[in-house]
């Protein structure tokens, strides 16, 4: 069945080309909204050789610890085994397809069982045992000839850096490090630097736009100077600020930075009515963070191919996974974090800035809203309509400015390769 699902998908990408003919500079409407776009994602993207994030190793400090999680559609336990490692299985029972774990933490002793006919397994997926394998008095039971290691969990590829769980589903992925390349290492490991990661909380939502206009939000430094008046007002992000922006070679991964207070006394707000000047917050603590790394960026986001988001604002260290959805849905769930060595303080300022960032946050709130007026506008647009991303040039190139959507322009370059679409310059 998985495979004929494969063959399928690559079947769409190869016939259906919706990019066929089309410059690197448009993106054509219908990939947010055609259901055979999106199962060839599926297969191709999600299920095919790309790391995946699953969540944090401090999410599982003990044995039998499970975060249940999804990749694609997929559902996936993430479960820490004794001796200290962490397995990632699918949470599909191989007798008859349930769901083993239904809670989203918990703890499952030294086995996982399925609630419905109580096939056991190990953390690695093993299956352990069965009721009645036997049968009674002779009778019934599994055949002689019933092979338990064949019927064992999915278990996925797996790779843990600097406290970071990342998985998938392909049998042969790329190592890690080659997957993020140099670039991409430095920033992910400027946030997960080896120290121990201690939990703040988490938020979840549901956004009814298509996953990829997420990821390009994020890669979208030309409406943060615009549609987010609480960060110019604040001047926690201005796009005239000394500022950069860096793509891998893939193009898929990116990261963007500002260092607040670099504008002073050469503002440039490029046109962009900002918040009355008398707009002021009764907290004023919110908006003074504390300096906790060794450079001078005050804004990093960082974004890992195909859906991790890496934020680091001020104090505020989260990840944001996004969870397709359908077409034309996704989840994204935030998990906030900070260090074991925080003291009372720094932990404080992180609860405290996460007002800003969420699902109710004074900054992302603005996000969701217009996500979804993207999808509803994006509805039956003719069949040839595409977007436009030519703000700073037409290249996917790295700049030392963020007036640009060079960042999505190499995301799709890197998603037309994967998808097996064409690439046009």
């Amino acid at each position: 069945m998985g495979s004929s699902q494969s063959n399928d998908s690559e079947t769409v990408a190869r016939d259906s080309d919706v990019f066929a003919g089309i410059p690197s500079t448009r993106i054509p409407l219908k990939i947010y909204q055609e259901p055979d776009v999106y199962a060839a994602e599926l297969q191709r993207i999600f299920y095919g050789p790309t790391w995946n994030y699953v969540g944090l190793e401090a999410e599982v400090p003990n044995e039998g610890d499970f975060r249940r999680t999804f990749i694609g559609e997929r559902e996936v336990l993430m479960v820490r085994k004794a001796g200290g490692s962490v397995s990632v299985i699918e949470n599909r029972c191989a007798h008859r397809g349930s769901q083993i774990c239904q809670a989203q933490f918990g703890n499952t002793g030294s086995s996982l069982t399925c609630p419905y006919h109580q096939w056991t397994y190990d953390f690695d997926g093993k299956l352990l045992g069965m009721p009645y394998r036997r049968g009674i008095k002779g009778k019934g039971g599994m055949p002689a000839d019933f092979d338990m290691a064949a019927h064992s969990l999915t278990s996925l590829r797996t790779t843990l850096l600097n406290g970071v769980i990342f998985a998938s589903f392909h049998p042969d992925p790329p190592s890690f490090a080659d997957y993020l390349g140099d670039k991409m290492m430095h920033y992910f490991t400027r946030v997960f630097d080896g120290r121990p990661l201690r939990l703040v909380g988490y938020q979840r939502q549901v956004i009814d736009c298509n996953w990829k206009l997420q990821m390009e939000n994020l890669k979208d430094p030309y409406h943060a100077g615009i549609l987010h008046l609480f960060l110019v007002s604040f001047g926690y992000f201005r796009l005239d600020q000394k500022s950069a922006c860096y793509v891998d070679d893939s193009k898929g991964h990116s990261v963007l930075m500002t260092e607040r207070g670099s504008e002073e006394g050469n503002e440039d707000t490029g046109g962009v009515n900002i918040a009355d000047p008398d707009f002021t917050l009764s907290d004023q603590t919110l908006v003074q963070p504390r300096k906790e790394f060794p450079d001078d960026v005050t804004l990093a986001i960082q974004t890992l191919f195909p859906t991790l988001i890496i934020q680091a604002q001020t104090n505020t260290l989260a990840t944001r996974y996004v969870i397709p959805k359908g077409p034309r849905s996704h989840e994204l769930v935030w998990t906030f974090f900070g260090y074991e060595d925080d003291d009372e303080g720094m932990t404080t300022a992180r609860l405290r800035q996460a007002n800003l960032m969420g699902a109710a946050g004074y900054v992302t709130l603005d996000d969701a809203e217009a996500l979804e007026f993207s999808q509803q506008g994006l509805e039956g647009a003719a069949e040839d309509a595409t977007a436009v991303l030519e703000i700073g040039g037409k290249g996917a190139e790295s700049n030392d400015h963020l007036v640009t959507e060079s960042l999505i322009r190499g995301f799709y370059i890197r998603y037309r390769d994967i998808m097996g679409f064409e690439r046009v310059t």
